[in-house]
């Protein structure tokens, strides 16, 4: 079968992947010069779905509202009532209590869990690039005995999900990242978490893209997607830049660009973009620098190891689809960083970064069958897009080759919108 995936971040080229394994004819289509060129570019490295869960969760209205208003608030949201935004947010807030937080959570761990296993298996199984992998875990820390003790309860709830924890005490820190034992900030603990990882979601996508097209998976880059053609339960073409492209199958791979291709067919897709922020600093002290991935519970900031680098990222600006670079979001995140990691890095080569993160209102991504026999959907990753790229990808693939996913796809379809 002849299969057009139409996006090339990391997602799109795990699912060609998986598409190519099956046997189909594989093109990917991006308007990028090459593979993982936009939110796969600079995100903060972590594979964790240990901390997969949903931004709708109890409290955060309150707290979206007061953090706003703050200076230097990781989290921004503006007021102008955009009609697709009013109706995200209308159903993130319907979200936002603690049934549908359980929920949601659970259906998000369910795709996050199955997604490392899925990495795993494409890192020892192919001969790819190196891409930074690193598995020894990820450490939360906390600041304030407050914070420490949300970690306690959050890391109870995890048992439910069969993930293994430990809570450190301040002291403990650097016996788990020697690289801790430096830092000029103060702790009131920790949560280690030795099942999550990290990589470099950019390196990934091109050494999986250049693996699959010298295996006949072909790559038409700055193509851009203009419109579906549809043709009554179907889609008969892809209006693009170059010409029509027809496929038997087709796979909305976008992030936060998808909800504009199906729109004009009468599908509203709920997906709408948070903004983050990166920087990417050079080690030249190895042995002064995090070994694994830590996150600032405090800040919301996690920065992981890659490679010879330093990578911290944060933020959530519910303010469209912008990219400009806002020179306080790069001053809070060097700062911080300079904090937690006061040795190391040469910080007179940092490279700034902004990217969308494609978010549902509830959490989980939508996956599978779109109201088109031959449409299938890979999309709303969210902030977990790393996370969850691989095994999303395995499912919609099982889905287009008819046959059942490894993991149940209640609450994760479209169809719960």
């Amino acid at each position: 079968m002849k299969v057009l995936v139409l996006g090339a971040g990391v997602v799109g080229v795990a699912t060609a992947y998986y598409l190519w394994k099956d046997g189909h004819e594989v093109t990917v289509v991006d308007r990028q010069p090459g593979p993982g060129r936009e939110t796969s570019y600079g995100n903060a490295g972590g594979l964790c779905p240990s901390f997969a869960g949903p931004w709708a969760a109890p409290g955060m209205i309150a707290k979206v509202l007061k953090m706003s208003v703050q200076r230097d608030s990781p989290i921004r949201f503006s007021p102008l009532p955009e009609p697709r935004k009013v109706a995200w947010v209308l159903e993130w807030m319907r979200n936002c209590n603690a049934e549908r937080f359980r929920v949601n959570k659970l259906r998000m761990q369910r795709v996050a869990h199955y997604s490392l296993q899925c990495l795993r298996e494409i890192a020892g199984g192919e001969a790819l690039p190196g891409f930074d992998f690193h598995e020894g875990g990820v450490l939360q820390i906390f600041r304030t005995p407050a914070e420490l003790e949300l970690g306690r309860l959050s890391a109870r709830t995890l048992e439910e999900y069969g993930v293994p924890w430990r809570i450190l005490e301040a002291a403990q820190i650097p016996s788990i990242e020697p690289a801790m034992a430096h830092s000029q900030a103060g702790f009131s603990g920790a949560l280690h978490l030795p099942a999550d990882a990290s990589g470099d979601s950019y390196k990934f996508s091109q050494g999986l893209a250049a693996y699959l097209e010298a295996r006949g998976v072909a790559f038409r880059y700055g193509v851009s997607i203009q419109a579906l053609e549809r043709a009554g339960d179907a889609i008969a073409s892809v209006r693009t830049s170059q010409g029509p492209l027809q496929a038997d199958a087709y796979v909305l791979a976008l992030g936060s660009h998808a909800p504009f291709l199906v729109r004009p067919l009468g599908l509203k897709l709920p997906v709408y973009p948070l903004k983050g922020y990166s920087i990417t600093v050079p080690v030249s002290d190895p042995d002064a620098a995090p070994r694994m991935a830590v996150m600032d519970e405090h800040n919301k900031i996690m920065i992981s190891r890659l490679g010879d680098r330093i990578r911290a990222a944060g933020m959530a600006e519910l303010t469209g689809y912008g990219l400009d670079l806002d020179p306080a979001r790069k001053r809070l995140l060097v700062e911080v960083v300079r904090e937690l990691v006061p040795r190391g890095l040469e910080w007179d080569k940092v490279e700034f970064w902004a990217g969308l993160r494609p978010m549902t209102p509830d959490g989980p991504p939508i996956l599978g069958r779109s109201p088109w026999r031959n449409l299938f959907l890979n999309s709303g990753h969210g902030s977990n897009g790393w996370t969850q790229s691989c095994g999303t990808s395995k499912v919609v693939a099982d889905i287009v080759s008819g046959r059942t996913p490894a993991i149940d796809l209640d609450g994760l379809t479209v169809d719960r919108f």
